[in-house]
């Protein structure tokens, strides 16, 4: 049985139109262990990670994407990033309490989806889409962001539940132009048939009965599934460097208080403790920064 955390691409011979399908488990259940997210939020933020696994697929080069919502709602921001590994970590902070379960709360009146793309070798790139209270859901700013930026029929299908995560996006291929009947005809009969997709098929069955299931009377070309994983990448040495703006006397004062500092990771909620052996390392780096 092919493994929930993983991501297929395909394309159909007959259409100039590309897909992806990414369904997510044990990588969701890891991103949202222990945060006690309620339930919309989880919701939201594992729609959120399937959203970063399916654009991180797209990445022509090695680096990194980060996906921010930022709005004026109960939501302060949700922001998941992933590397072209398809490695994956994201957090999630309200403001409030949730009073309604929609996605209008949620986001508020005022909202944007952030999309940054940070090459290893290259300048970063950073694109911005509003985000409206009236979307039905994520789905529709991440298909406005690709209406605005890149100018391709892009559409986004996302479902998540308590256990699992699915997505699905199918784009024209970079190059056909907007007004080749031909090409709009492929798109849109694809869309229609993956609009019949619901949450349990997409999210419960294998990526390649779902595919069978919306595409059998299309010619589809499916490449070789990626996996997908949840990674932070935090460690000690890392975290000690929110500690590097700080004096040493005061680090020293809070040890000498507190016995040690420490420092939990937003995103693992791994714990890290420094202590007064640390003190040497900080006092280092504070003397010379391009150690």
């Amino acid at each position: 049985m092919q493994s929930a955390d993983s991501l297929i691409r395909y394309t159909f011979a007959n259409a100039p139109v590309r897909g992806e399908l990414v369904q997510l488990e044990k990588s969701y259940q890891r991103l949202v262990e222990g945060h006690d997210y309620p339930e919309y939020v989880r919701d939201l933020l594992g729609q959120l990670m399937a959203v970063t696994s399916l654009l991180s697929a797209t990445l022509k080069f090695e680096g990194h994407i980060n996906l921010q919502l930022q709005g004026n709602g109960a939501l302060n921001f949700a922001t998941v990033n992933g590397s072209q590994q398809q490695e994956l970590r994201g957090v999630a902070r309200l403001t409030r309490d949730l009073n309604e379960h929609s996605f209008a709360e949620l986001v508020g009146d005022k909202a944007y989806l952030i999309i940054t793309l940070s090459p290893d070798d290259g300048e970063r790139y950073q694109g911005v889409v509003e985000v409206k209270a009236t979307d039905p859901g994520l789905a529709a700013a991440v298909e406005r962001y690709f209406t605005q930026s890149e100018q391709l029929r892009t559409r986004v299908w996302l479902h998540a539940n308590a256990e699992r995560v699915g997505g699905l996006l199918l784009q024209a291929l970079p190059g056909q132009p907007e007004a080749d009947d031909e090409s709009a005809r492929g798109f849109t009969h694809l869309a229609t048939l993956t609009d019949t997709i619901t949450a349990d098929e997409l999210t419960q069955l294998e990526a390649n009965v779902v595919l069978h299931r919306l595409y059998h009377e299309d010619d589809v070309i499916v490449y070789e599934p990626m996996a997908v994983r949840f990674f932070c990448g935090c460690s000690h040495d890392r975290s000690m460097s929110a500690l590097y703006s700080v004096p040493v006397a005061e680090l020293k004062e809070i040890i000498q208080s507190d016995g040690e500092i420490r420092l939990t990771c937003d995103y693992c909620l791994n714990d890290y403790v420094y202590d007064e052996s640390d003190l040497a390392a900080i006092q280092g780096h504070q003397q010379d920064p391009l150690q």
